[in-house]
C-alpha cells in the first residue's frame, strides 16, 4: 500500500479568499489544530506577501510540530530569502516556489518567453535548494500549459533539486479524464519523475476540484494539495474532508492508497475554522455539514434505525461528528417518533402512539422541523387528557427588590392539592422567587439552561422564558410568557417542574407495572 500525503494550504491559499482572512493568532491556533489532525505539510502562508504573513509563517514555524511548514514563493531570489528566514525555526521545512507555464500567463501576466520562464524556473528551484533540501515547484496553470513545454519546465526543475513537482488546476478549467491523462502524460515523458512526488493542486471553479484530485491520485499522484471546508481562491480549492474521506471508504477502488490523517478531528477542525472566519459550511456539505448524517425521510429512518449502514457509507464517528441525527419532520415516520420518545423516556401502546403521531404530523405540516421541547409538549397534552393533573399551582407570589435592598420573595402554591408557603432571597427577583418555589415544594432541580427574551421591540414587550431543569435524573423544560419578565420566568419554572413530575410519575407507574409483570 502506498500513502499519500496531505498538503495543506488553508492558511495560504484558503485564506486569500474575501472573507476569510485570519490574524497571526488565528493562524497559529489553526496550524496546530492542522497539526493534530496529521497533515504533512502545512502551507502557512507567502512570506512575501505581507509583514503579517512573515510573521504567522516564523510563528508557526517556531510553535508547530510534526508538520513540515511551508512558505510559498514565487520564483524571484527576493521571495525565496524572505521564505527561508520566515520558516528558519522549522524542524520541518519546505519551499514552495511558482512560476506560470501556460502561453496566456507567459504573455499577458509574466511578459516572458517560454525560454525566460525555463531559465526562472531552474534558478529559483536551485536557489531554494541552498536553504533546504525539501523544495516544491509548481507549474502556475498547468492543464491549460502546452505538454511538451510543461514536462520540459518539469524535467529541468527536478535536475535542480525539485523534490516534489505540484500541477495546479489554477483555474478549475479541467474535467477527471483530461486531468487523468496529463497525469499520465507527466509520468511517460518526464524521463527523470521518478526522482520526485507528483502533486496536484484543484481549483473548484467547475465543482470538479475533488473529483479531479482522486483521479489524479489514481493515475500517480502522491501528494494532494486542498483546504479545509474547501475553502480558497473564487470557488474555492479541493476539500480536505471529501478527499480524505473518499480514500478510505473507496480504499478497495484506490488500490490500498491511505494517508496519514487521524480522520476523527476532521468534524472538530472544520467547526474550529468556521469559528474563526464566522464563515459556516453549508447543512448539506458532504462529510461535516449538519446534514452529512442527518436523516429526516421515514423510510431512511427506518433503515438508519435498524442498520446505520442501510443510508450511511461512514459512521459520523469516523469524523467526530457528534451522532447520527434523525430528524423529525413531516416525513418522518412512526418508528423515527416512537424511537424518539423511546431516547426521552417515554413507551406508549400502539393505540396511544397513533394519537401522538397524528397530532405530530399536524404539527410537522406547519414547522420546518419538529423539537424535542414540541414532541415534550405533544406528551405532556396526552398526559393531561388522561386525567393527570398539574402537580404544582401558583396562586400567589410577591417579590421585593432595589438598587439597596435585598432581593425578598414570598410564594404561596398547591402542590397535589396541598396549599404551601415559603419565602426566600436571592441574587436578583428571579432567583429569590425560583428559591422560595422549590422551598415550599422541597424540590432541588438543577437549572441546565434559562434564557429570557423579548418578543417584540417595545419596553412592554411580551417576555418569553425557556428553561431546561432535571429531576431526580429527568429532564424537562418550559415555557412562560407575560409582559412582566419575573412572571415568565415564574411559569416557565413551574411549567418545568409540572412537566418533570409527570413524567416521573408516568416512569414510576411503568416500573410498577413491570414489577408486577404486567407489561
Amino acid at each position: 500500500m502506498e500513502r499519500v500525503y496531505i498538503f495543506d494550504t488553508t492558511l495560504r491559499d484558503g485564506e486569500q479568499a474575501p472573507g476569510f482572512s485570519m490574524t497571526t493568532e488565528e493562524k497559529l491556533q489553526m496550524a496546530h489544530q492542522l497539526a493534530r489532525l496529521g497533515v504533512d505539510v502545512i502551507e502557512a502562508g507567502f512570506a512575501a506577501a505581507s509583514k503579517g504573513d512573515f510573521d504567522a509563517i516564523n510563528l508557526i514555524s517556531q510553535e508547530v510540530k510534526g508538520s513540515t511548514i511551508c512558505s510559498l514563493a514565487r520564483a524571484l531570489e527576493k521571495d525565496i530569502e524572505l521564505a527561508a528566514q520566515a520558516l528558519a525555526p522549522s524542524e520541518k521545512k519546505r519551499i514552495h516556489t511558482f512560476i506560470a507555464t501556460s502561453e496566456i500567463h507567459m504573455k499577458y501576466k509574466l511578459r516572458m518567453s517560454p525560454e525566460e520562464v525555463l531559465e526562472r524556473a531552474k534558478k529559483a528551484v536551485a536557489y531554494a535548494r541552498k536553504f533546504t533540501n525539501d523544495v516544491e515547484f509548481s507549474c502556475e496553470d498547468a492543464t491549460r500549459s502546452q505538454r511538451d513545454f510543461l514536462y520540459k519546465v518539469i524535467e529541468e526543475a527536478i535536475k535542480a533539486g525539485a523534490t516534489v513537482i505540484n500541477i495546479p488546476d489554477t483555474v478549475g478549467y479541467t474535467v477527471p479524464e483530461e486531468f487523468a491523462d496529463l497525469i499520465e502524460g507527466i509520468r511517460n515523458n518526464v524521463p527523470n519523475i521518478d526522482k520526485a512526488i507528483i502533486s496536484v493542486h484543484c481549483h473548484d471553479d467547475l465543482g470538479m476540484a475533488v473529483a479531479n484530485s482522486l483521479m489524479a491520485v489514481k493515475h500517480g499522484a502522491r501528494q494532494v494539495e486542498c483546504t479545509i471546508n474547501g475553502i480558497g481562491e473564487r470557488a474555492g480549492n479541493a476539500a480536505l474532508e471529501e478527499i480524505v474521506m473518499a480514500l478510505k471508504v473507496r480504499r478497495d477502488f484506490f488500490g490500498g492508497l491511505y494517508t496519514g490523517i487521524n480522520a476523527k478531528e476532521l468534524y472538530k477542525t472544520s467547526r474550529l475554522l468556521c469559528r474563526i472566519t464566522g464563515s459556516f459550511v453549508q447543512p448539506n456539505k458532504a462529510v461535516v455539514g449538519d446534514n452529512a448524517f442527518a436523516h429526516e425521510s421515514g423510510i431512511h429512518q427506518h433503515g438508519v434505525l435498524a442498520n446505520p449502514l442501510t443510508y450511511e457509507i461512514m459512521s459520523p464517528e469516523d469524523v467526530g461528528f457528534p451522532s447520527t441525527r434523525i430528524v423529525l419532520g413531516k416525513h418522518s415516520g412512526r418508528h423515527a417518533l416512537k424511537s424518539k420518545l423511546k431516547e426521552m423516556g417515554f413507551e406508549f401502546s400502539e393505540e396511544d402512539l397513533d394519537r401522538i403521531f397524528e397530532k405530530f404530523k399536524a404539527l410537522a405540516d406547519k414547522k420546518k422541523e419538529v423539537y424535542e421541547e414540541d414532541i415534550e409538549a405533544l406528551v405532556y397534552e396526552e398526559f393531561m387528557k388522561h386525567g393527570e393533573e398539574e402537580p404544582i399551582k401558583i396562586l400567589h407570589y410577591q417579590v421585593q427588590t432595589g438598587d439597596k435592598l435585598l432581593p425578598t420573595a414570598t410564594v404561596v402554591l398547591t402542590f397535589k392539592g396541598e396549599q404551601k408557603t415559603a419565602s426566600s432571597v436571592g441574587n436578583g427577583p428571579v432567583d429569590a422567587i425560583i428559591k422560595a418555589i422549590q422551598k415550599a415544594l422541597n424540590l432541588e432541580p438543577t437549572l441546565l439552561d434559562f434564557s429570557i427574551k423579548a418578543l417584540t421591540p417595545n419596553t412592554d414587550a411580551q417576555a418569553e422564558s425557556r428553561l431546561v431543569i432535571e429531576l431526580d435524573g429527568v429532564r424537562a423544560s418550559g415555557r412562560g410568557v407575560d409582559v412582566d419578565i419575573i412572571k415568565a420566568s415564574v411559569n416557565g419554572f413551574v411549567d418545568a417542574l409540572n412537566r418533570a413530575l409527570v413524567r416521573k410519575s408516568y416512569i414510576l407507574s411503568k416500573e410498577n407495572l413491570r414489577k408486577e409483570g404486567t407489561v
